[in-house]
């Protein structure tokens, strides 16, 4: 598959600089750092995006998460691997994620898991987050970026 647009970035650089401030609000949020790699994960998954799932998934493992948790998060409420917090934004993460799947939306017991495991601005942060991976995914879906881009592009630099 070849992308439709070479450097998205570059064409809509006052974008991607917000977009980029946003990851930094999210990595200085109260989210743990292994919450946010895999509702990044999850959502990527759901949206099929192919570019994301990589970086996500390297991500997460070069920040010490285990094999395990990374190949079973599509599995999440199977897999014995994940506390209870997570699983908490993991279901967030798909009510938000297929909000036009469900004609009332994030239903209220997935909405109160999520509040009786977060305070409200962890809770903002985490939805904050669920948004902001799903705009990344709308545009990595829409202009067809491949997957390992991120890595060669990670291994370029180094």
């Amino acid at each position: 598959m070849k992308p439709r647009m070479d450097n998205i970035s570059a064409l809509a650089p006052a974008a991607y600089k917000a977009m980029h401030q946003v990851e930094k609000f999210l990595h200085e949020s109260g989210v743990p750092d292994t919450t946010l790699h895999l509702i990044k994960l999850r959502a990527s998954q759901i949206n099929g995006c192919g570019l994301c799932v990589d970086m996500h998934s390297y991500d997460a493992k070069q920040a010490g998460e285990t094999d395990e948790r990374l190949w079973s998060v599509a599995a999440w409420r199977e897999a014995p691997y994940y506390t209870d917090e997570e699983r908490a934004a993991l279901a967030l993460t798909e009510a938000a994620t297929r909000i036009a799947d469900n004609p009332g939306g994030v239903p209220d017991d997935v909405w109160e898991q999520a509040a009786d495991h977060y305070d409200e601005e962890t809770l903002a942060a985490l939805i904050m987050g669920i948004a902001q991976i799903n705009a990344w995914n709308t545009i990595n879906v829409t202009i067809r970026q491949t997957a390992g881009a991120y890595r060669r592009a990670a291994a370029a630099s180094a």
